[in-house]
């Protein structure tokens, strides 16, 4: 699996309009599966309608795509050092978690404010716990309902 930054205001709108995948205290996880274009995909080609959001998957299991993207607003983490911790536990959680995520476009938000009262350092080792342990339920969570969700349904017939 590739991991990539997700880019672009379309794509995170893209990502942000589907339903949350699952959601924790502090957290909310977008997830936009990848689709195979009923066309094809020439790489060559230009002049696309809309060639904002690309969501084509290559076939090889080498090349799966998962692109992440984060949002951490300041009005959630007033400080840097704080907003930056989040993130770079993101991440971490996310490559830990790499072999279970589905491909697709995945984005990770802080949707509750950190309080400050409880983390008066803007750093410090019991909020770095914290988060450590609400992104590694999260992100469980996630992947299963994602493999789940791509698993088709067989209707069983009625006798």
């Amino acid at each position: 699996m590739v991991l990539t930054p997700l880019t672009g205001a379309a794509r995170f709108e893209s990502a942000m309009a589907v339903r949350p995948i699952a959601r924790s205290a502090h957290f909310m996880v977008h997830h936009l599966a990848t689709t195979k274009l009923s066309t094809g995909h020439n790489p060559g080609t230009s002049g696309a309608v809309d060639d904002s959001v690309d969501n084509s998957v290559d076939d090889r299991p080498e090349m799966k795509l998962l692109r992440l993207g984060l949002v951490v607003p300041k009005r959630h983490a007033r400080r840097s050092v704080t907003r930056t911790q989040v993130k770079v536990q993101i991440r971490a959680g996310i490559r830990r978690h790499l072999d279970q995520l589905v491909a697709g476009d995945w984005v990770v938000r802080l949707r509750a404010p950190l309080d400050r009262k409880l983390f008066p350092s803007a750093r410090s080792e019991a909020l770095a716990a914290l988060l450590h342990a609400e992104i590694e339920a999260l992100l469980s969570d996630a992947a299963r309902r994602a493999r789940r969700a791509l698993v088709p349904t067989v209707p069983v017939a009625a006798t």
